[in-house]
């Protein structure tokens, strides 16, 4: 039998035991859940995500199931058994939420588009794109918003970001929730290594990683290379980031992990977070929230 294909949504206190798991060759962690056939509800979700867990769910398609894990008992067996059942034709799991759009639809014009002819509005809920002064060059290009996360497979978990892109560049971020909080385990440098590595689409490196079979040297509180998102008058995402995360302010000041985050492209971006320790990423959005 083939790989069970899992899509994990992962809560607070167990990333590192989610990331070892996958390390079997009898699961296969889909980075989707339309690629999935199990849920994989790992550790303890808040009450403010269920929604969200909601929505997860009834995006993998049918036949499916849900598996809940604690983190601290066996789960392998639990999820090859559920795949086998699935694959012989076993009973499929309901929609959690009603099939209607999330937000109504509020067009403005005639005809339900936008404001002015065919620009501006909100339909549903979501501002249409309009043009806006590029972060780095003033290119007048359309700017997109969304909201990503807590579950987003290329985010840390629980970490729920409102983006706004010019293309694939980030122009403004706003930290909507800080990540779920993980034991000191999940800074280890070879899982750091690994959540980067696994976002390449290098699945069997970062089982590597995970498994210790691939020595790793000592990770720098940030792995943005020099360069990476640099701005005018601004420096460079590696400046910005190390700044934001010792709670310096030099004269390139940065006032939160939205200043630090832009001017880098989506994936940069992606593997930046995904390299920052756990804790680390946690106790600076704690400390800015304080401030």
């Amino acid at each position: 039998c083939a790989a069970a294909p899992v899509f994990p949504v992962i809560g607070a206190g167990v990333l590192p035991q989610v990331e070892r798991l996958f390390s079997s060759p009898a699961l296969r962690r889909v980075p989707s859940p339309r690629e999935a056939a199990i849920l994989l509800v790992a550790g303890e979700i808040p009450e403010s995500a269920r929604e969200a867990l909601d929505r997860v769910h009834d995006q993998v398609p049918h036949p499916r199931t849900t598996v809940t894990w604690d983190g601290a008992s066996p789960v392998e067996d639990r999820l090859t058994e559920a795949w086998r059942a699935l694959c012989a034709g076993g009973k499929t799991e309901p929609d959690r939420r009603p099939d209607t759009p999330p937000n109504e639809w509020k067009g403005k014009g005639d005809h339900g588009h936008g404001g002015e002819g065919m620009m501006g509005g909100v339909p549903y809920g979501r501002p249409m794109a309009m043009p806006g002064e590029d972060v780095r060059d003033g290119l007048q290009l359309d700017r997109y918003s969304a909201r990503v996360g807590p579950f987003a497979p290329m985010l840390p978990p629980g970490l729920t970001l409102e983006v706004v892109l010019q293309g694939d560049v980030v122009v403004d971020v706003s930290v909507c929730a800080a990540p779920f909080p993980q034991p000191d385990e999940a800074d280890a440098p070879e899982l750091c290594a690994a959540r980067m590595v696994r976002l390449l689409g290098l699945d069997a490196a970062a089982a590597r990683l995970v498994q210790g079979r691939r020595p790793m040297a000592a990770f720098t509180r940030t792995t943005a290379p020099r360069g990476l998102g640099a701005l005018p008058g601004a420096g460079d995402a590696r400046e910005r980031l190390s700044g934001w995360l010792a709670g310096q302010h030099g004269p390139n000041r940065v006032d939160g992990l939205a200043d630090a985050l832009v001017g880098l492209e989506w994936h940069e971006m992606t593997l930046v977070l995904a390299s920052l320790p756990p804790s680390t990423l946690a106790r600076s959005l704690s400390m800015t929230e304080a401030a």
